[in-house]
């Protein structure tokens, strides 16, 4: 199937409420302008150089989501453009990207990534370090971000009620944020197993592969 075919096809599986992503990291530009010229605004890259590139050569009506692991050197180079940063995964992330949206003058939106994988290699919040840092929010730190939402990625495993189990934790989560300081995003499901994350109440998929095709890993 053709690239528009295959963003079609998810498009159909994906309920009207649910942000998709279209994750396009390794990808040229110019099959993210193939998408955005049938109507996709929103699109995820994992690399900030990666993303710098590709912003300076699309429209500037995309909304980047920056959802790799960020280090704090790095903020400076997104922080004048980027819509969303959905793996802020420490304080120490989060203070920089403030820093840097002030110096911008801008309000920068986030979602806190809470490792709720059996996986090392994961990044991530523990669940305690991701509500204190909505309890530093609430009491005034970090005035020019916006916590949007929570992130999260599953366990790489063919067990679905492994994948389902990890899934209900963050929505547990966000259930109990929400009681007390609002939230809007959810940000849970991949490829492979994004329609499980929408039955686990996510409402926001990162779909890379399904969409782009296997990826160029250069």
């Amino acid at each position: 199937m053709s690239l528009t075919e295959n963003y079609q096809n998810i498009k159909l599986k994906i309920p009207d409420h649910i942000e998709l992503v279209a994750v396009s990291k390794t990808h040229p530009a110019e099959m993210i302008a193939e998408l955005y010229e049938i109507g996709q605004r929103v699109f995820g890259e994992n690399k900030v150089q990666e993303l710098t590139e590709k912003y300076e050569k699309l429209p500037k009506d995309i909304h980047w989501h920056l959802i790799g692991h960020l280090q704090s050197n790095k903020v400076k180079y997104i922080a004048p453009f980027v819509n969303t940063i959905q793996s802020v995964d420490s304080e120490k992330i989060l203070d920089e990207i403030n820093k840097q949206a002030e110096k911008n003058d801008r309000k920068i939106n986030v979602l806190l990534q809470v490792k709720i994988a059996q996986e090392d290699s994961k990044f991530g919040l523990e669940i305690s370090e991701a509500e204190d840092l909505i309890r530093k929010k609430m009491a005034g730190e970090f005035a020019n971000v916006n916590i949007k939402g929570l992130m999260g990625m599953a366990t790489f495993t063919e067990n679905q009620e492994q994948i389902a189990g990890e899934f209900n934790i963050l929505k547990s989560l966000y259930d109990k944020i929400n009681n007390y300081f609002p939230l809007e995003k959810l940000s849970m499901g991949m490829s492979d197993d994004f329609l499980l994350a929408i039955k686990s109440g996510s409402n926001s998929v990162r779909v890379g592969s399904a969409i782009f095709g296997a990826r160029d890993y250069r």
